[in-house]
């Protein structure tokens, strides 16, 4: 059987989870992943959660295909519902925003109880994940910045802590790990960025009324994305 081809952002993400990890794939897209991961460890077990039926017999129907159907079980449901009681230690959400992937550990809580280990990969927005994860007890302990197919996608990894969790402001913004590691790519997505703020600062300041509060908040920005560009 030939070994699933992934996206480099999915290959990466995959490399987190544990060996014999039992995890959750949510928003599987045809279960491209789970297959990947179960198929380079033996001892692996998953679950892919689809929300839409055309994703979800897609998953089916690879699974079956890959004749894995006995380590991968591929249920169709909303969010972490899909998990149920079962002793997930390894959840991954991968290529949606950040701030949906927020809604969907929020209100699925409940289910994250076994879980030890989140990886998750947020097309924008990451920022809002990282104040999760402080909020609720979950230590970043990697992180990656790649681009593929001219964008640029970052890949958050937290394990489960046994004290409060805390992250400066600037690190919640940029990531402690890839703000110290400073890459070319890091780099690049900060210029797009400062490039965007400048743009906005710009066009709320020929606003007939200026939202100051708004205005103060975007200048802050901008300089910290400059001093981070800058190496301050």
């Amino acid at each position: 059987m030939e070994t699933m081809k992934l996206s480099n952002r999915l290959k990466q993400a995959s490399q987190y989870v544990s060996t014999g990890a039992f995890f959750a794939d949510i928003g599987s897209d045809h279960a491209y992943l789970p297959i990947y991961v179960c198929q380079k460890d033996a001892s692996a077990k998953g679950i892919a959660g689809e929300l839409n039926q055309g994703p979800f017999e897609a998953a089916v129907s690879h699974v079956k295909g890959y004749q894995l159907s006995d380590r991968i079980d591929v249920r169709k449901g909303d969010g972490l519902t899909v998990i149920n009681e079962e002793p997930i230690d390894t959840v991954v959400i991968c290529g949606m925003g950040g701030g949906l992937i927020r809604s969907i550990l929020s209100e699925g809580l409940q289910y994250l109880s076994h879980v030890e280990r989140l990886i998750l990969q947020p097309n924008v927005d990451s920022h809002y994940l990282r104040e999760w994860l402080v909020i609720n007890d979950f230590q970043i302990v990697a992180e990656d910045i790649l681009k593929e197919d001219g964008h640029i996608y970052e890949i958050i990894v937290a394990d489960k802590a046994s004290e409060a969790v805390s992250l400066s402001p600037k690190d919640v913004f940029f990531g402690p790990f890839l703000r110290r590691e400073s890459s070319d790519v890091f780099k690049e997505k900060w210029q797009r960025e400062y490039d965007n703020v400048v743009r906005v600062i710009n066009n709320m300041s020929l606003a007939k009324q200026i939202n100051e509060e708004k205005l103060a908040l975007f200048n802050e920005r901008k300089q910290w994305i400059s001093e981070v560009l800058s190496d301050e």
